[in-house]
């Protein structure tokens, strides 16, 4: 069996009929082969990270790879792709970061470059212009290697609508620096991204209190 086969069977295993001295064994085994697992991981590299599907978090589970950069000291850019029509939260609670200090560079670039939703724009034209405008602004961080992390939110959204091309973001990702990372998020996302990426989530959608319960969209929550 292979290490991380038996790790799986691990895992598996249920550990409520084990007495003390059977768990202790268990968890030293188990231990014992993460340990291998790891020491055979050695590579490092910049990722391209896709955060789709219809469920709730994209955006905020970037949003905490975000805040981890941003604790390591590392350079981050963050571009909105739809939002900007109306101030979003998390531009007010990134602020610090924001704020160049001393006559140096801030630590966080964010931009919200869209006009809002797309059903309340109506404007195909001006929305491609908006978005085109965001992605150019986006690739001189994708470019910047200054930046380790760029997130790109809501650009699949753009790309599902037309307002992108999957060749110029492809083309745009080829240009990063080998250590940089790029987060893309938002519904749709095409498979030729998916097949270009290394990590790819997709949020499922069980339940939704908008859908089945009729409560609105709500502070902290949804903006």
């Amino acid at each position: 069996m292979s290490e991380s086969l038996e790790l799986i069977g691990l895992e598996r295993e249920t550990t409520g009929t084990l007495d003390a001295e059977q768990y202790r064994r268990k968890m030293q085994r188990r231990k014992e082969v993460q340990e291998q697992r790891l020491a055979g991981m050695t590579a490092e590299k910049g990722l391209v990270i896709v955060h789709t599907g219809n469920g709730k978090g994209k955006t905020t589970a970037a949003l905490g790879m975000v805040l981890r950069s941003l604790g390591h000291g590392y350079r981050v850019a963050i571009v909105q792709f739809i939002k900007g029509a109306w101030e979003p939260a998390e531009k007010v609670a990134f602020s610090p970061w924001s704020i160049a200090a001393d006559g140096q560079s801030p630590q966080l670039e964010f931009h919200a470059m869209g006009e809002g939703f797309t059903w309340e724009t109506q404007d195909k034209e001006r929305d491609t212009q908006m978005a085109q405008r965001a992605w150019k602004k986006a690739l001189t961080f994708i470019q910047d290697p200054e930046f380790k992390l760029v997130l790109l939110d809501e650009v699949n959204v753009a790309l599902k609508h037309g307002y992108l091309t999957v060749e110029q973001v492809l083309a745009g990702l080829e240009q990063k620096p080998e250590d940089g990372h790029v987060i893309l998020t938002g519904r749709g996302a095409p498979a030729a991204l998916c097949d270009r990426a290394d990590l790819v989530t997709e949020m499922t959608l069980i339940k939704h209190p908008f859908k089945e319960q009729g409560v609105k969209a709500q502070p902290g929550i949804e903006y």
